[in-house]
Formats: structure tokens, sequence, C-alpha cells
């Protein structure tokens, strides 16, 4: 009697791409809350495995899966696999950024209007009791000047979502700015966003030349007082250089829904007295890295990785 092959489902999914693996004659091996420890057994005798940031598929995770042939990653992010080697071992590599990408959008757009409108910090003083109109004067987002760093598929949506709001739109990516749809400003280099952005989003992969790429010398840099919204990935920010930033009066505010380490609450004493006093700042919005976390992310994710995986067969 043949065996169905095997997938570990090492991410929560949702059923259209489980029930679609089994379709495919695939048995599915759910592990949601899985370790890596746990991993290395569990992956032995997988033809796939589909992953967001719980496992590394590093060498070693790789070289424990000999049956391996493919990798589904739900969601944007690549770094959590070694691509490198899953491509001499002939492993197909699949990323679902198209299914969260509008989430990530939508959510940029979102914490920036609750930082510039004080949305968040006057619900925090109503709800003890405050009643501050003059302190809570909000600036509007028409007339602003937004440059968005990485045009991949959650640069280009947040782009998509601030058409509406009469603002300037200037995107740069040092890999590709192909599909920018007009009226965006495509920037050849960094200098016309250091020179004229009120705000700046970052969208990038995290990669050895992305790691603490707002920094120091970025802050530096920037001409106006501006406001850092980050969605990507937590490293992308020094995020010491973003508190100094911040204290100085350089940066007027910051967007966060993604940290040097996860969880904040786990982060070593080092970074967690920073993130605490960032966190802590009124001129500064958090959230616990749930930008592409939504429902309607998570079929959408789920139904892009199928289709890849059906197509390779």
């Amino acid at each position: 009697m043949h065996n169905s092959p095997k997938v570990l489902i090492a991410a929560p999914v949702h059923r259209v791409l489980s029930e679609g693996l089994a379709a495919l004659g695939y048995e599915c091996i759910v592990h949601e809350n899985i370790s890596q420890n746990i991993a290395y057994e569990l992956i032995k005798d997988c033809e796939g495995v589909v992953t967001s940031t719980r496992l590394q598929l590093d060498k070693e995770l790789i070289d424990a899966a000999p049956l391996l042939k493919w990798i589904g990653r739900m969601g944007s992010g690549m770094e959590v696999i070694d691509l490198e080697y899953a491509a001499i071992k002939n492993i197909a590599c699949f990323g679902s950024p198209e299914g969260n990408c509008n989430a990530v959008g939508e959510h940029a757009l979102g914490m920036l209007l609750s930082l510039i409108r004080r949305v968040v910090w006057s619900n925090i003083e109503m709800k003890q009791g405050i009643w501050h109109r003059d302190e809570n004067r909000g600036t509007e987002l028409e007339g602003k000047t937004v440059g968005i760093i990485g045009c991949g598929h959650t640069g280009r949506a947040f782009a998509k979502k601030l058409q509406g709001f009469d603002c300037k739109v200037m995107a740069y990516d040092k890999y590709n700015c192909e599909e920018i749809p007009d009226p965006i400003v495509i920037c050849k280099s960094l200098e016309q966003i250091f020179e004229e952005a009120d705000i700046v989003s970052f969208h990038v992969p995290l990669q050895e030349d992305t790691k603490h790429y707002f920094n120091g010398k970025f802050i530096a840099q920037m001409c106006k007082p501006f406001i850092l919204i980050n969605t990507s990935r937590g490293a992308v920010v020094d995020t010491s250089a973003l508190l100094h930033g911040l204290k100085e009066g350089k940066i007027i505010g910051a967007c966060l829904d993604v940290f040097e380490q996860e969880p904040v609450t786990l982060a070593n004493s080092g970074l967690q007295h920073i993130a605490d006093q960032l966190i802590a700042l009124p001129s500064v919005v958090v959230t616990p890295h749930i930008a592409g976390y939504t429902y309607e992310a998570l079929y959408k994710m789920s139904r892009v990785l199928l289709n890849k995986i059906e197509h390779r067969h």
C-alpha cells in the first residue's frame, strides 16, 4: 500500500489550504505552535512544509528532511528560509506576499492617521477621564510628502491607499520599481526622500543590506522633522537610534508594528529598556506584529500558496 506524502503545516492556515493539499493527495501534519526542536522530528518524512515566522528553515533543518521538495511561506519575508541551500537541494520555495499586502497597506495607513490625528493618545486620555482638546489638535495628511522604501507588494499596496489623500507619494527600491503606477514619483536614489519626505515608510525584506537600514546616519540625512512607519521587519530599524531621534525632536513620531526582538516582553534587557521608553511616548503608536494578520489575509495567503503548489504539480 502506497503511503501518502506528508506536509508539515507549522503555521496558522485557512482550511482552503489544508483541504486543497489533502485533495492533492497529501497527509497534513498540523502543528501551529511548533518549536524548532519538535520540527526536527516531524519534518523527517515530509515532502512539503508550510511555515510563517516560527521556524527557521536553515541548513540543519533542511538536512533533517531528506524527502523535502517544497517550502511554502505564509506571507512575505523569505529570510526564514536558507534560499541558497534550498536551491542547491532543488527545493522549491514559495512566498505569498500577494495575500497580506492589502492588510499591511491598510494597517500602515490606519497607524499613520491614528498618530497624526492623535486618535490613540486622546483615546487613552478620554478613558482616564481627561478632556484635552487643544493639546490634541492634529495635522492633516493632505499636502504631505510620503517616502516609501521598498516597492514590492506591500509598498505598492500602501501607495495605493494613499492615493485619495492628496499627498505626494515617492517610492525608492534598490532592486525593482516596475509596476509603480502614476502619480507616484519613482526615486533613483534616497536623496529625494531625504530632501522632501515628511513621512518615511519601510516595506523591505530583512537581509544583510537592510539590517538597521534606518539608523543614525539615515536620520541625520533627513532634511525635515519626519514620521517613521515600519511594518516590514523589526531589525530594519535601529531602535536605539530611533529613540534618540525622537528625544532630539528630529523624528516627530513613529508607527511600529514590528520590533528587533519579538515579542517585546521577551526581548533582552537592553532592547526591552529601549522599547519600554519608546512605547511610553505619546508620539509613538505600536501594535504587536498584526499588520498582515487579518482574517481575510489568512484566507488570501492560503489561497495564493495553494495555487503555487498546485501549479508545481
